[in-house]
């Protein structure tokens, strides 16, 4: 039997394995800090292998503390190879523990940011949820779109409406689930009293920018058509998806009653009171080459916009909510991880500082440390304190509008009241 340096052959064989799958979780981690961002065969699995070892850093660090001491028990660690291999492991194990220690941090943050608004914490117990699958709002490009409805079990005491919250879905505005996204936001904001709508929109390459956002607005139109039959108050209706969702959250806010995307129904209110887009794209042009070149040139010109940006920049500027930024926008909390290879953090902070030089209301803006593009899919340490933050700044919101009884709420009001609810230290934080 072949020995080396007094290892026998199965031992050699455990060492060479645990190696190559030392290499593997430690080149995860690496990817998880370091994403590739300008490879187009490699972005796709940068993105997941970043976004899952980031998100499951706990999990990670478990099954390679298993696998070392499976191997080890086979004797791996006495060969070379399986040296190397736990040299290796040791190195992503560090990696992870600060993954780990981000998602706490980001955790203790936002909430010690909000510890002082505790005693305000609503004293009843999260209200039980409704769903309602499936409805038809509209009927588009041939098909029905739908959406889903979480609301209160109960119906709201006699005389009063409940806020509504719009959830858009994401997906790079070619698939997506509205059932599968934004769940945990809805499900809060659904125990807090809100009236919650997960919707559907035209899906490209069958659809051609702006059928998205005509879908969205359809949307919005059609919760203020049917305030009545779910309790809605029609003066408060807020906004919120993530990536593509967060683009057309974006420009929906930003487009209010805009005749140009409401085809057939031009006089329809489709305005919002609030908008809070999650990891979204602001800017279809790549101005500041955030985005590797080829997503323009290879993705969004051919399968969502049908033209190139030269042929016709006004439709492209159109579609990047940079561009559509002015003084009537209502209030915003952006929320963006620092990770994200999918929508670069540079242009949710260029939007966010012309949103902050230009609007008249509050501008908001949750940098996460250490988060990837879809950090909030599922619970984790972080993405709860970030949903409780966003449900924090709605419930504001709400308040300002509340108050202003006979007027629409100031922009110092808004303040105010988000203030009040999220606490002074958070809001001044955010803002």
């Amino acid at each position: 039997m072949a020995r080396s340096g007094g290892a026998t052959g199965r031992q050699q064989r455990a060492g060479w394995a645990y190696l190559a799958v030392s290499i593997n979780g430690g080149l995860y981690t690496l990817n998880a800090f370091r994403p590739v961002r300008n490879n187009r065969l490699l972005l796709g699995w940068s993105f997941f292998a970043s976004w899952a070892t980031i998100e499951l850093a706990p999990f990670h660090l478990m099954w390679q503390i298993l696998a070392t001491g499976v191997f080890a028990r086979r004797g791996a660690l006495r060969t070379t190879p399986g040296r190397l291999g736990l040299a290796a492991t040791l190195a992503s194990w560090m990696g992870l523990a600060v993954a780990i220690r981000q998602s706490y941090t980001a955790r203790s943050e936002i909430r010690d940011a909000l510890a002082e608004v505790a005693e305000h914490e609503r004293s009843h117990p999260p209200m039980e949820v409704r769903v309602e699958r499936r409805i038809t709002f509209a009927r588009a490009g041939g098909r029905s779109l739908r959406l889903d409805m979480m609301a209160p079990a109960e119906p709201p005491p006699h005389g009063e409406r409940r806020p509504a919250m719009i959830q858009v879905h994401g997906g790079a505005w070619v698939l997506g689930f509205k059932d599968r996204q934004g769940q945990l936001l809805m499900r809060k904001m659904a125990q807090q009293g809100w009236v919650c709508f997960n919707v559907d929109y035209r899906l490209s390459p069958m659809a051609t920018f702006p059928d998205h956002l005509v879908d969205v607005k359809r949307a919005i139109a059609w919760v203020r058509e049917h305030a009545d039959a779910y309790g809605v108050d029609p003066d408060m209706v807020a906004i919120t998806g993530g990536s593509a969702g967060g683009h057309l959250t974006s420009l929906a806010a930003l487009t209010a009653n805009d005749p140009a995307y409401q085809p057939g129904f031009e006089d329809a209110d489709t305005s919002v009171q609030a908008a809070v887009p999650f990891y979204g794209v602001y800017d279809f042009t790549n101005r500041n080459g955030a985005w590797p070149p080829q997503v323009v040139s290879d993705f969004l010109a051919p399968v969502v916009m049908k033209c190139d940006p030269e042929d016709d920049p006004d439709r492209w500027e159109a579609a990047s909510p940079l561009d559509q930024v002015h003084a009537e926008a209502p209030p915003f909390l952006v929320i963006h991880g620092d990770l994200d290879v999918l929508a670069p953090v540079e242009d949710a902070r260029d939007f966010v500082e012309r949103l902050r030089t230009t609007s008249k209301e509050p501008v908001y803006y949750l940098e996460l440390h250490g988060a990837q593009h879809a950090f909030e899919t599922f619970a984790s340490l972080r993405a709860n304190a970030v949903v409780d933050a966003a449900a924090r700044f709605l419930e504001g919101v709400r308040l300002a509008e509340a108050r202003a009884v006979d007027h629409d709420p100031t922009g110092a009001e808004v303040e105010a009241a988000v203030e009040e609810e999220m606490g002074e230290e958070a809001a001044e934080a955010l803002s």
